[in-house]
């Protein structure tokens, strides 16, 4: 786990972490308490992989996540409050109340808002490699895909025009075991994600998935190679989703015992593990981070809260013809 980052660096990567973790945990209180519109998404247990590829990233580079790639968000700057907001659809949100999951981004952050189509992000994300080559802007862009992502058309589609054209596109396969409730050997006969990235000639590695150093480390050298013109890169990160697929499943079909196992490879206690036995974070310190985090959920929880809904009347606003 040896790593070149600062002690402050790897602090800010604990404080994502558990930012990440503290605002699933909200959202799930708030769905318990019947106040999101609509469903809840955890990335429980997944962690590492949204923040650990964000935080590698230059800021001119672009991302594009899925729902369950909240810690990418937070690192690009967006706030608890954020999510919240539009979980609940209330007027200070994102979209204004028009809708009520993480279909939001900002280019100014250079973050594009997700598809519901899963696999269509390839090839968004490689359309804005392609303007960003035409123009000669030494940026990245990076998306997000599922195992059940990976087995749609336009994921193939997008792999292949990455590849041939040489793209500087970074995609990140989170292997998470379930697609929806299909688990990942009863949808494709091959065991690793990154073989489907090599077919089309795009260099694949796999990395632990729950080790954010190692997500980091991947991410930072897959990145500089996309950078230098070397074409699409691909890192597969083996992990679990920890969760049914929204909040309203029980995953009742995944194995108790998978579930076990996986509960001792949590990324967030197996960093935090490897902070205090290196040193790296005294017990003050991770209080003083976990007093921020608590602050930092209550009053964004409280002003999300106190936010209005929006006027009707204003539905049509901003949506166009």
């Amino acid at each position: 786990m040896a790593t070149t980052l600062t002690r402050r660096q790897l602090h800010d990567l604990y404080y994502f972490l558990r930012l990440n973790r503290r605002v699933d945990e909200q959202l799930t209180n708030f769905y318990r308490q019947g106040k999101v519109v609509g469903g809840v998404y955890s990335g429980t247990g997944q962690e590492a992989i949204s923040v650990g590829t964000a935080y590698a990233l230059e800021p001119e580079d672009f991302v594009g996540p899925m729902i369950r790639n909240v810690g990418t968000l937070l690192v690009r700057g967006y706030k608890p409050r954020d999510l919240f907001l539009q979980y609940m659809a209330r007027k200070d949100g994102p979209t204004g109340g028009r809708d009520a999951n993480t279909h939001f981004g900002d280019v100014g952050r250079g973050v594009i808002a997700p598809i519901s189509m899963l696999g269509e992000g390839v090839n968004v994300m490689a359309g804005i490699a392609l303007a960003a080559r035409l123009r000669k802007e030494k940026r990245v862009a990076v998306t997000y895909v599922g195992d059940g992502a990976m087995s749609t058309g336009p994921c193939h589609e997008g792999m292949n025009f990455a590849a041939v054209q040489k793209l500087p596109l970074l995609i990140i396969a989170e292997n998470n075991g379930w697609a929806y409730s299909t688990p990942t050997e009863k949808q494709m006969a091959v065991r690793d994600l990154a073989v489907r990235g090599k077919a089309y000639g795009i260099p694949a590695v796999i990395v632990d998935g729950n080790d954010i150093l190692k997500v980091y480390q991947a991410t930072r050298a897959a990145a500089a190679r996309a950078r230098q013109g070397r074409g699409p890169q691909m890192i597969e990160c083996k992990t679990m989703r920890m969760k049914g697929h929204a909040e309203h499943d029980a995953a009742n079909y995944v194995p108790k015992k998978t579930l076990e196992e996986w509960k001792k490879k949590d990324p967030i206690l197996r960093f935090e593990k490897y902070l205090t036995s290196k040193r790296l974070m005294t017990a003050k310190e991770k209080a003083q981070i976990e007093a921020r985090l608590d602050e930092e959920i209550r009053a964004d929880a409280e002003f999300a809260e106190a936010s209005p809904f929006p006027p009707p009347e204003g539905a049509a606003r901003s949506v166009w013809a």
